[in-house]
């Protein structure tokens, strides 16, 4: 079989080093995209407007001298033992200016690329405009480099809350700004600069391994997104990425966990990101970027953004991402956007972007999408690893008509979920059909046939317990802690979602607790995961007091054993609210810890359960402290929906 030539070997590379040296030139950086197919065009090479600029600079290497140096000073800034925020800043300004004309080549450092995040994350607003300043220009290769990429994430990150306090400052700290002798250059137009910077390279920025990271970043500071939180650190960071931290540096401000305001330059801006992306690509390429593990991230945050911004204009906006990830609107079966959202929905990587779709599309495009291509398969969709999370999403989003059709088309398919462990569905259709007041008795009727009939086998077997195994050396008793098993970890949440329901759901799990006995309960009391169903069940408002009484007799003998436990001494907290009305039982619970005081003050665990049973208080005022548990009785904490209401009620009384 013939072979491809392919030129190698000593006299090739002598060939290509002559070249460099005549021409002057480097060897071109290959261009990198998302091949359509075996023999097409891959994203990037087509237009212009894609191109990758050729020749990458670079900045030089640090000397040994100055490597040791910034290396001593990142470990100075990691442990932060300053005796005052003085010395601190004095340092702060010390290393800057040892480190000026520097900065390029200590963010592109593999040893020192981390003391300048550092550096970043102590800095003042003014050191982060200088900064920024020493970066302007070099941004476009400062992102894709693997090192420096992470440097420009940090600086963007810190200066997004500089943004917002600059927009909200009063005008005479402004004219105070802006009269000194410096030039004052606002963090607002730093952005600004940034992005024409990087404008026109958007193409191929969005499938670089590095530049795509920091291109997330921009978008969210752009958008005023929170810059902390769970659904946006999911796109923007990897799970891989190293976290830089300071020691004491103090917690996220206000302004990285919720929105921030942002100024209208940076809407605009906004728009025009989103726009230069996608105005180059078509349906095409857009659908291979949805496939792409890198491209897919920014493809979902530019989705988010142009949906939850003004999702019902650009819906029918035919040049919007919308529109060109389904061009043939309303979807209907058969259509070649109905093939893609099938690929999608089977698909690891292109199903969170389907999540997006269905989570931000206007009303009207996702009851098309779900009458047309989910409705009657919801249940077999159910039951696929991967398409059971869009199946979430999707029941999120339901009416109370469409939501009792899905339990009918789900549930005959429930015995199935329960052998794949694909409990998080179950979980959230019984969430759903709480909210939106659809009868669970026939999840509860498939749940009992799926689990079993016996109760307290039954409970063990949601929860991923085996009860024979009750006894356990010290080593053991370590490891059966620190399990993070994410099957017991669904099957504690679905039991304690079961619990929550009223009806047959709730008594699936009451009665499997009572039915328990005592060796299974302590085992359930001392399991990381299953303890939060016990701990709920005795204090959730609604409980019965004879449910109450009995669970905490049952451990009557083992007060001591699970307040010196760190896992289970939360249940023994839990019987200070439990014994409300209960009084008999909670004095004799406290006699109990009173007569092996020395025992629990001896242990962590004993010494918190110690102080959250008031016992110096049952120990020197007997008397008050009786009547402080009838207070704390009387003081029932009230629901979430109960003080919705009240707010409701008191906006209305405020309006009359």
């Amino acid at each position: 079989m013939p072979q491809e030539n392919k030129k190698r070997g000593r006299w090739e590379e002598k060939k290509r080093k002559r070249e460099v040296q005549e021409t002057g030139k480097s060897p071109k950086r290959p261009r990198s995209g998302i091949a359509l197919d075996g023999h097409g065009p891959r994203l990037g090479q087509e237009q212009d407007v894609l191109s990758r600029p050729e020749d990458v600079p670079f900045y030089g290497l640090l000397d040994d001298d100055e490597q040791e140096y910034f290396k001593r000073a990142d470990s100075l800034l990691e442990l932060n033992q300053f005796k005052d925020d003085e010395e601190r800043s004095l340092f702060l300004a010390n290393l800057y200016s040892e480190a000026n004309s520097k900065e390029l080549k200590i963010a592109c450092s593999q040893s020192c690329s981390r003391l300048m995040e550092r550096l970043i994350l102590m800095s003042t607003p003014d050191q982060l405009k200088a900064l920024f300043q020493k970066f302007s220009g070099h941004f476009l290769h400062l992102a894709q480099h693997r090192f420096a990429s992470h440097c420009c994430e940090s600086l963007f990150l810190r200066s997004a809350p500089v943004v917002t306090q600059e927009l909200t400052a009063s005008l005479e700290e402004q004219q105070r700004k802006a009269d000194t002798t410096d030039v004052y250059v606002s963090m607002e137009n730093l952005f600004l600069f940034t992005l024409n910077e990087l404008e026109g390279n958007f193409g191929y920025l969005v499938t670089d391994p590095f530049a795509s990271h920091t291109l997330r970043v921009l978008l969210v500071v752009l958008s005023g997104q929170a810059l902390a939180n769970n659904s946006t650190n999911s796109l923007v960071q990897s799970k891989k990425k190293e976290k830089i931290t300071v020691s004491g540096l103090p917690k996220l401000s206000e302004l990285d966990i919720t929105s921030r305001a942002v100024p209208e330059s940076f809407r605009k801006a906004l728009d025009k990101m989103i726009s230069g992306t996608i105005a180059a690509l078509d349906t095409t390429h857009i659908r291979a970027l949805a496939m792409h593990p890198i491209g897919n991230p920014i493809l979902q945050l530019l989705l988010e953004l142009e949906l939850s911004q003004s999702g019902k204009q650009k819906s029918k906006d035919e040049n919007s991402l919308f529109r060109k990830l389904l061009p043939k609107y309303p979807v209907e079966e058969g259509t070649s956007s109905a093939s893609f959202v099938n690929g999608l929905l089977f698909d690891t990587v292109g199903s969170r972007l389907l999540e997006i779709v269905i989570r931000f599309a206007p009303g009207k495009a996702f009851k098309s999408l779900y009458r047309s291509l989910f409705r009657e398969k919801i249940g077999m969709f159910a039951k696929n690893d991967t398409a059971g999370f869009v199946v979430i999403k999707i029941l999120e989003r339901l009416s109370k008509e469409d939501l009792e059709h899905a339990v009918e088309m789900i549930c005959p398919h429930i015995t199935i979920l329960v052998k794949r462990s694909r409990i998080s569905v179950i979980t959230s259709l019984i969430e759903r059909c709480q909210v939106r007041l659809v009868d669970t008795q026939p999840i509860a009727t498939e749940l009992k046939q799926a689990y079993g009939e016996e109760p307290s086998a039954r409970l063990c077997k949601i929860l991923g317990l085996v009860p024979n195994e009750i006894e356990h050396t010290a080593k053991e008793r370590k490891m059966l802690m620190e399990s993070h098993e994410v099957g017991k970890v669904h099957g504690s949440l679905l039991a304690q979602r079961m619990l929550n329901s009223p009806g047959a759901l709730r008594d699936l799990i009451t009665d499997g607790i009572l039915a328990t006995d005592t060796p299974a309960l302590l085992l359930i009391a001392k399991d990381r995961t299953a303890t939060h169903l016990l701990q709920s069940s005795l204090t959730a408002l609604d409980q019965t007091p004879v449910f109450r009484r009995k669970v905490i007799q049952a451990f009557s003998s083992q007060v001591i054993d699970l307040a010196l436990d760190p896992i289970a001494s939360h249940v023994v907290d839990s019987f200070w609210t439990a014994s409300n009305g209960l009084s008999f039982i909670r004095e004799r619970i406290a006699e109990e810890l009173l007569r092996n005081e020395t025992v629990l003050r001896g242990s962590l665990p004993g010494k918190a359960v110690w102080r959250n049973w008031k016992m110096d208080g049952f120990k020197s005022r007997k008397s008050e402290w009786m009547m402080s548990g009838k207070d704390d009785s009387n003081k029932a904490a009230k629901t979430g929906i109960e003080l919705a209401r009240e707010r409701f009620k008191r906006k209305i009384n405020s309006a009359a």
